[in-house]
């Protein structure tokens, strides 16, 4: 019976370990019916009057009526309306695994229930938490470094800001594809707070919104994408660095330029303003407020972040497919993980994100689920136990051993040996010639001589 490499992660949300157990009873329930068509083949052919116990497996329709079940109990979820509803109220804490009564009656229910008129969405009172987080520890050690700077002080708050900084952007990420995240009575704090904490995590003021919003989803790695990876061999340390430069020393002057040459002069005067009134910012912070404050509350923030947003990036897009590289379910991938979906807010379903940058990142599992043909069709990939930084390092390592045994088989994936999958998945990192992106894109998108 084919069984997945490893055993689900503990600390997998709710919503993920039902997604991977509907995936690996059907890759089961693939691999049974091609062993037993096997042994029926046998049997016919064997005199021997020795009986085997018979392993009856999930019929199709079982399969179905249990995958339509985990979509119904997904939906329901999500719907304030439904007895089952269950808002996500910490990262690291699902509401049912809280059973301390008291503090569960006396802090954590009548918070959320406050909590579900601040936000946008019911589901998202974590964003109310991680806001409230923010504000009472990040601001303050920020502040407080600037009044009285100890080193001390400095290593435990880059410490603290490592560990906020990826949930964080995907709150940003959230934010920046629905233009906030509080309800309408909150307008202005949700306006206002990612001009605070933006430059504390580690990003510019708006140049997020218009890098990954205004630019990356509308060229969706393809060739005019500057984060593009398909001009790069991505298991190739060298190419990563020369990618990962190119964001870190150009991206104030790349971003503009681009807007500019797609006719959008308003973007491009606003992205530069915001990245370069931002460096103004620090240049000011630096030179005549605190060297010191400044160089660890803003500076390495900033510059762990920009090897962070690319290094993520890379991983995501690394694994392009050479037949159809500009179709959304064949250049990118979905991981089913606990850093990416526990921690920061579904990020791990990022083809369901550039299928729809609209959905909300509550609603990603049960969307895979309802489209989960489509992704077997379109030969999408799937992994878990994996995040997108660790896609990254086994690839520059080309440990594509480990890579394709978290790799979670669909269609006509199951059908492959290991080793083929590990072809298959070195296929994908391949760089795109000038020539093969004149010809998959079109001609205006390639450097041809």
């Amino acid at each position: 019976m084919g069984k997945l490499s490893f055993p689900f992660d503990a600390e997998l949300t709710g919503p993920d370990r039902l997604v991977l157990s509907v995936l690996q009873k059907q890759y089961e329930a693939y691999d049974v019916t091609v062993d037993t068509k096997a042994e029926e083949a046998a049997e016919e052919s064997d005199d021997s009057a020795t009986k085997l116990s018979e392993f009856v497996a999930p019929s199709p329709e079982d399969l179905q009526d249990q995958e339509q079940q985990a979509i119904t109990y997904l939906k329901n979820l999500n719907n304030p309306k439904s007895e089952s509803f269950e808002p996500t109220v910490f990262s690291a804490k699902d509401l049912p695994d809280i059973k301390d009564g008291f503090f569960r009656q006396s802090i954590v229910e009548p918070y959320t229930k406050w909590a579900r008129t601040v936000v946008r969405h019911e589901t998202d009172v974590v964003m109310v938490t991680h806001l409230l987080l923010y504000t009472c520890t990040t601001l303050p050690s920020a502040i407080y470094m600037f009044y009285n700077f100890h080193w001390w002080h400095a290593i435990i708050h880059g410490v603290l800001q490592g560990w906020y900084a990826g949930a964080y952007t995907l709150l940003r990420h959230q934010h920046i594809h629905a233009r906030g995240v509080l309800s309408k009575k909150y307008a202005l704090v949700d306006e206002l707070f990612p001009y605070v904490l933006d430059p504390l995590m580690g990003h510019t003021w708006n140049s997020y919104f218009y890098h990954h919003v205004k630019h990356h989803h509308v060229e969706g790695n393809g060739p005019n994408d500057l984060s593009s990876t398909v001009r790069y061999q991505r298991d190739d340390v060298w190419d990563f660095l020369q990618y990962v430069g190119r964001f870190y020393l150009l991206i104030w002057f790349d971003l503009p330029r681009y807007f500019l040459r797609t006719r959008k002069p308003v973007l491009a005067m606003k992205a530069a303003g915001c990245e370069l009134g931002n460096y103004a910012f620090l240049y000011f912070s630096f030179a005549y407020v605190n060297k010191s404050a400044t160089f660890f509350v803003f500076l390495v923030p900033l510059a762990l972040m920009r090897l962070a947003l690319m290094t993520g990036n890379w991983g995501q897009h690394a694994l392009v497919d050479e037949l159809e590289p500009d179709s959304d379910f064949r250049s990118s991938i979905t991981l089913i993980d606990v850093p990416s979906n526990r921690y920061c807010y579904n990020d791990g379903y990022h083809t369901s994100h550039h299928l729809n940058p609209l959905r909300h990142w509550r609603d990603h599992p049960v969307a895979f689920l309802s489209q989960k043909k489509q992704y077997s069709d379109e030969h999408a990939l799937v992994f878990y136990n994996i995040d997108y930084m660790m896609i990254t390092i086994n690839l520059l390592k080309k440990n594509y051993d480990h890579v394709a045994r978290c790799l979670v088989p669909m269609g006509e994936q199951m059908k492959m040996t290991h080793e083929e999958r590990v072809a298959m998945l070195k296929r994908k990192t391949r760089k795109f010639s000038e020539e093969e992106i004149a010809e998959k894109w079109g001609k205006q998108y390639a450097k041809l001589k």
